[in-house]
């Protein structure tokens, strides 16, 4: 396959900026603060505060210089930034204000990274940060939080499990004012990865470079496109259509990423080929779907149309880009896709359909808005889920469960900006309890061990 860089080309690319709504959905830069602790809360702070304008001082006017030059829209400019439980003192809220002031005077939108990563343990560092995060996430604008409980590797730590059903609840209500927004910043991972560009489950991992720059690339609209003139293809035709979008889409986030780690005098990272939907019409990864075929989403066939989609953009991507990895996939949030929440408001999609599309798309359960009554113990048995697909399978799974306080099924809530709106979804009422409340580990599958 042959791409030509022609005037038919260059103005194929314009359309998908104007028409499709081509954009770069977040360029990140990863900043390591592992060199950051020191002897007490306040001087970690100040180097922190540092470390973080110093490196990011010039990264969102680089970002609107390459935005104006290319005319490509970067929606979010971001940060990651080490886990802080790694580097933390005995006050870890301090650092919450630290990184939600140092994201502010550089202009970002998000910074992520208030993190712990408790697959195999749980240190006291760990558990201060965990149960911090409510109170954090609260009294912070920015600071996005997120928490690695299992991998394929350890198993499942069912005692972090349970910690973050009670954390989850706590957040929403210091939030229930506020839709419980708190919980709209707050991913629990199996198999996280350190490299993630997309909040709000991004943190620079320990084995990532000092400072880095990646890109995440959004652009359901451009894969909606390509499909528009297929009627009545076969569907080998419609993953080799998806591939070529792909490919395209990949390439704009390239050069953005490339251009972005020249500017800034920092390595290129990788490029996340993630669909990341918005609440916006045209821009739905739910639409593609239903492009293949489908009446709505969630009906029978849906899984299987979003493993096409999902295998063919990364086949397209991968062409494209020697640097991929983030997620890397589609993202099935719920309140950022208009055709989720369409499916959602017609009761054609459940949790539990959404919990088999998880099984082969890029994350979990996300931006879900579930009642207020569900209890901490029913959300504990979401993330376990979720944790077991994402164990088991040797991939990446999240939750980002939002029990909005005083809602019932069927009302629905605003989170405002990317974050969209969604219908609040009915979940199962039946007892869990006693299964979370033993606590200990899921052992690791046998095929965790192949060395």
């Amino acid at each position: 396959m042959v791409f030509h860089h022609s005037s038919a080309n260059i103005l194929e690319t314009i359309e998908m900026i104007e028409k499709y709504r081509l954009d770069i959905r977040t360029v990140t830069m990863g900043i390591s603060l592992l060199d950051c602790a020191k002897g007490s809360t306040t001087e970690t702070c100040d180097a922190v505060y540092s470390k973080i304008v110093n490196d990011a001082e010039n990264l969102v006017s680089q970002c609107e210089a390459i935005e104006k030059e290319l005319g490509i829209p970067i929606v979010n400019k971001r940060i990651a930034v080490t886990p802080i439980a790694l580097i933390a003192n005995d006050d870890p809220l301090a650092l919450a204000h630290t990184l939600d002031r140092a994201a502010k005077t550089v202009g970002v939108n998000f910074i992520g990274g208030y993190s712990a990563l408790v697959e195999k343990g749980i240190t006291a560092s760990d558990e201060r940060l965990i149960n911090s995060i409510p109170e954090a996430l609260s009294t912070t604008d920015v600071v996005c939080s997120s928490v690695n409980i299992g991998s394929s590797r350890a198993g499942i730590n069912m005692n972090a499990v349970a910690l973050l059903g009670k954390v989850i609840k706590q957040a929403a209500a210091l939030t229930s004012e506020q839709s419980a927004i708190a919980c709209a910043k707050l991913v629990v991972f199996a198999n996280a990865v350190g490299d993630n560009p997309f909040m709000a489950g991004a943190f620079h991992g320990i084995e990532e470079p000092d400072c880095v720059v990646s890109v995440g690339v959004s652009g359901p609209g451009v894969v909606n496109r390509a499909l528009g003139d297929l009627d009545g293809a076969t569907l080998d035709e419609v993953a080799e259509a998806i591939k070529r979008a792909a490919f395209k889409i990949t390439r704009a986030g390239q050069l953005v990423g490339t251009m972005a780690s020249k500017r800034l005098g920092v390595p290129f990272g990788i490029v996340d080929l993630s669909l990341a939907p918005t609440a916006e019409l045209g821009n739905s990864v739910a639409h593609i779907m239903e492009r293949m075929g489908l009446t709505q989403v969630g009906t029978h066939g849906t899984t299987a149309a979003l493993a096409l989609l999902n295998d063919a953009v990364k086949k397209g991507g991968m062409m494209a880009c020697s640097r991929v990895g983030g997620l890397s996939g589609s993202f099935i949030p719920v309140s950022e896709d208009k055709g989720m929440i369409d499916a959602v408001r017609a009761g054609n999609i459940s949790i539990d359909k959404l919990e088999a599309m998880t099984a082969i798309c890029s994350v979990g359960l996300d931006m879900v808005a579930i009642p207020g009554d569900t209890s901490a113990e029913l959300i504990a048995g979401m993330i376990a889920d979720e944790a077991a697909i994402g164990v088991m399978n040797h991939k990446t799974t999240a939750v980002r469960v939002i029990p909005v306080p005083g809602t019932q099924p069927g009302d629905e809530v605003n989170f405002g900006g990317l974050l969209g709106y969604a219908p609040v979804i009915p979940v199962s009422t039946v007892g869990n309890s006693e299964f979370i409340n033993r606590g200990g580990y899921i052992p690791a599958p046998v095929h965790g061990f192949r060395n």
